[in-house]
């Protein structure tokens, strides 16, 4: 089919199957409605296509029993089904694109613009929430967050009821986030998990929070509440390599460091360092690059600094 099927007909349901916006393209869907009307959380996955671990959590949430809701979810488990076939990272092979770089997209534009065009005109409109799961790539790690578009109170609190210890605000344009934002959605993206690596422990992380999001919003009662923690805002500082080479970190997940603390050395094949990547701030590791090999460019850290 070229588009979803309805998402409230008033009856409980569980409808799945593929949707083809584009000639391109051909996404599994699944929308599940409960007996009674409430809101509509659309939850994706699969933006990057080897961030298996929230790729295994939407597809978990197929398994919702209708007749627990009081509204209706709806799961794009694999938005980048090229991207998860080829183990690719952070584009669509076909154009070789960021879709989380891209939105509001363009009906004209190359296919990831495509996509991005026909999920802000045709599917965040008809949603009352949304909730973009992510995962370190094959090439990262990074610590749980929850991110939110700068200046929008609704989805700040969308990201407190996920339940996470650390949400962070993001500015600009071009991410999944903003441009359910510009629609009027709440919305955000949760990360967990790295190296497209998937544990249990971390798909009941995002499967809890889902519930509690579920809970936030009226749609399903939810025993995860209990487990929800206390959420502090953290401002992201990112660091880029100056000079491509061999990558060797100092810092692990979660170390606090300090203004000035070396991070990691780009070193050459003879063991000589090129360039050394240092804190700007004091705060903690959210993120880092994983592997040996770093071009110039890439973010190879991401610093969290406690506001508020």
């Amino acid at each position: 089919m070229k588009q979803l099927p309805s998402f409230k007909t008033g009856g409980a349901r569980v409808e799945t199957g593929f949707v083809s916006p584009d000639p391109e393209l051909n996404i599994p869907f699944a929308v599940i409605e409960g007996e009674a009307s409430g809101p509509c959380l659309l939850v994706t996955a699969g933006v990057h296509g080897a961030e298996f671990c929230s790729i295994e959590a939407a597809l978990r949430l197929l398994r919702v029993d209708p007749r627990e809701l009081r509204g209706t979810i709806v799961v794009l488990p694999i938005l980048n089904v090229q991207g998860f076939n080829r183990r690719s990272i952070g584009v669509m092979p076909e154009d070789g694109k960021n879709l989380n770089r891209v939105f509001p997209g363009s009906a004209d534009g190359s296919l990831s613009e495509r996509l991005a065009a026909w999920l802000v005109k045709d599917v965040f409109p008809k949603v009352d929430a949304y909730v973009d799961l992510h995962g370190g790539d094959l090439t990262e790690e990074i610590v749980p967050i929850v991110l939110f578009p700068a200046n929008d109170p609704r989805s700040q609190e969308l990201a407190i009821a996920f339940g996470l210890p650390m949400i962070v605000e993001v500015p600009g344009r071009g991410s999944t986030i903003a441009g359910g934002a510009a629609c009027g959605v709440p919305s955000v993206i949760v990360e967990i998990g790295g190296n497209g690596l998937w544990t249990e422990d971390q798909v009941t992380q995002f499967t809890h929070g889902i519930d509690r999001i579920l809970a936030h919003l009226g749609i399903k009662r939810s025993e995860a509440t209990e487990g929800r923690q206390t959420a502090k805002q953290v401002a992201l500082q990112t660091l880029s390599a100056s000079a491509a080479g061999i990558w060797y970190p100092a810092k692990r997940l979660s170390d606090p460091v300090q203004a000035g603390a070396v991070l990691g050395e780009v070193r050459d094949a003879f063991g000589a360092v090129v360039a050394t990547i240092t804190s700007e701030v004091d705060g903690l590791v959210l993120f880092r690059l994983t592997t040996l090999s770093v071009n110039k460019g890439e973010t190879v850290f991401g610093i969290g600094r406690f506001v508020g």
